[in-house]
C-alpha cells in the first residue's frame, strides 16, 4: 500500500492507524507549500487534489472515515472499531463523520475561507476566520458533553475514533480555542499524546 499524506493535516490520523495495527505500507509526503496536492501526477490518481488517500491492491481510498473504517476492518484483531456489531460501528461512523463534515469544515473557514468565497473578498473571509474560535468551541462542547464516553470516545476501548479526535484537537490553540476547557478531551489528549505511536507518527511526519 501506499500511503499519501501532508505533515500537521488531517491524514494523521489515516497515517495513525496505519502504524498501530502494522500495517505494510510506504508513506509518501505532499508538500503543500509547494502545491504537491495539485500535480499532475496525482491528480490523475486522486482527482479531489487532497490527503489522505490509500493506494492498495484493489484501488484507491480516499477520506479519513473511509481510510480508518478500512484499516479498522482490514485488522480487526487490533480491535480499533466494533466491525462485527452493525450498531456500534454505526456509532464509530457516525462520530468520524461529524469530525469530517462539521468540525473539520469549521476549522477550515480559519485557513481556506477561499473555497467558499472569491479570493478577493477580503471582508467575507475575515469574517469567516472571526467566527472560528466560537464555532470550534460549539463543536467541541457537544464532543465533551455528549459524545465522549471516557477516557476514550467509546469509553473503555481505544478506537479509530481517538485517532481522528486526536488529530483535530493538535488544531485547537491555532483556531484560538483552550483544549482545557474540555477537561475530557483533554485528557483524551495527554494520553494519546504520550503514546509511543503518536511519538512514532510525529517523528516520521516532521524528519
Amino acid at each position: 500500500m501506499i500511503f499519501f499524506y501532508a505533515p500537521k493535516a488531517c491524514s494523521f490520523a489515516s497515517h495513525l492507524a496505519l502504524e498501530h495495527v502494522g500495517a505494510k505500507y510506504e508513506a509518501h509526503r505532499l508538500d503543500f507549500s509547494k502545491n504537491q496536492q495539485r500535480d499532475d501526477e496525482y491528480l490523475n490518481m486522486n482527482p479531489k487534489g487532497r490527503v489522505p488517500a490509500l493506494l492498495t491492491e484493489q484501488g484507491l481510498i480516499t477520506e479519513n472515515i473511509a481510510i480508518l473504517a478500512f484499516i479498522a476492518q482490514s485488522y480487526p484483531e487490533a480491535k480499533l472499531a466494533p466491525v462485527d456489531d452493525p450498531f456500534q460501528f454505526s456509532r464509530v461512523q457516525a462520530f468520524n463523520s461529524y469530525l469530517s463534515s462539521t468540525v473539520h469544515v469549521a476549522h477550515a473557514h480559519n485557513y481556506r475561507g477561499y473555497r467558499w468565497v472569491d479570493a478577493e473578498d477580503t471582508h467575507s473571509i475575515e469574517a469567516m476566520k472571526a467566527k472560528v474560535p466560537a464555532t470550534m468551541t460549539e463543536c467541541f462542547q457537544i464532543i465533551e458533553d455528549t459524545m465522549i464516553e471516557g477516557p476514550w470516545v467509546m469509553g473503555e476501548n481505544y478506537t479509530i475514533c481517538d485517532m481522528y479526535l486526536f488529530t483535530i484537537c493538535q488544531w485547537l490553540e491555532g483556531d484560538g480555542v483552550d483544549i482545557n476547557l474540555f477537561p475530557k478531551v483533554a485528557n483524551l489528549f495527554q494520553l494519546m499524546n504520550e503514546d509511543s505511536v503518536v511519538q512514532r507518527v510525529k517523528a516520521k511526519e516532521i524528519s
